[in-house]
């Protein structure tokens, strides 16, 4: 796939991403357990396609970074297929999928503030764009770990990271990603 291929294929996952596990949970609890859960399952598909298709695009620029959002984006896909087999049993547990959709959204954080530093270093998008991932997955980590600790700020600190996916998927859409220039160094392999 050319660059631009795999930038708006990307984009279009991240947003993707969004509608399907955001439909899925409003089925879930509508009462469409089933369908809400399968829409949730080919969410976790879609996010691990993230990982997949980002690969190329980041490994030139760092192979650690590279391997480490696609292994994040598999346990996000990993753990969120599990809080929905929590969803799914024939005695839901809500709490099961909350701790597994929260424990996989620290995963994503973690892997999202690394993309977005090879996005800034490499600059492959906008700085102001890259700066705002690195501090949306950052906030989004806490509220992550503040959920599991019992304290309910998690979606509002879900925001800013969430607003950074949907417009970086525009972007993406949209522009692409922008070629490194070329007085951006390639990163040695072991660089994160």
């Amino acid at each position: 796939m050319s660059s631009r291929a795999i930038a708006r294929s990307v984009g279009a996952l991240f947003i993707v991403a969004f509608v399907v596990y955001g439909g899925g949970s409003a089925l879930v609890e509508a009462g469409a357990s089933a369908a809400g859960g399968l829409l949730m399952l080919v969410n976790s598909a879609v996010v691990v396609g993230i990982g997949v298709l980002a690969f190329p695009v980041l490994r030139p620029h760092s192979e650690i970074t590279a391997h480490a959002y696609l292994a994040g984006r598999a346990v996000e896909a990993a753990l969120l297929a599990v809080g929905v087999v929590f969803l799914l049993l024939p005695e839901p547990v809500p709490a099961g999928n909350h701790h597994s959709y929260q424990v996989a959204m620290m995963a994503v954080a973690t892997a999202g503030v690394l993309f977005c530093r090879v996005l800034l270093r490499a600059r492959l998008v906008h700085r102001a764009v890259a700066v705002w991932g690195v501090i949306g997955y950052a906030v989004f980590l806490v509220g992550a770990v503040l959920e599991v600790l019992g304290y309910p700020v998690g979606v509002v600190l879900s925001v800013p990271g969430g607003l950074f996916e949907i417009a970086l998927g525009v972007l993406l859409i949209v522009k692409g990603f922008a070629a490194p220039t070329a007085s951006t160094p390639r990163a040695p392999a072991y660089a994160a």
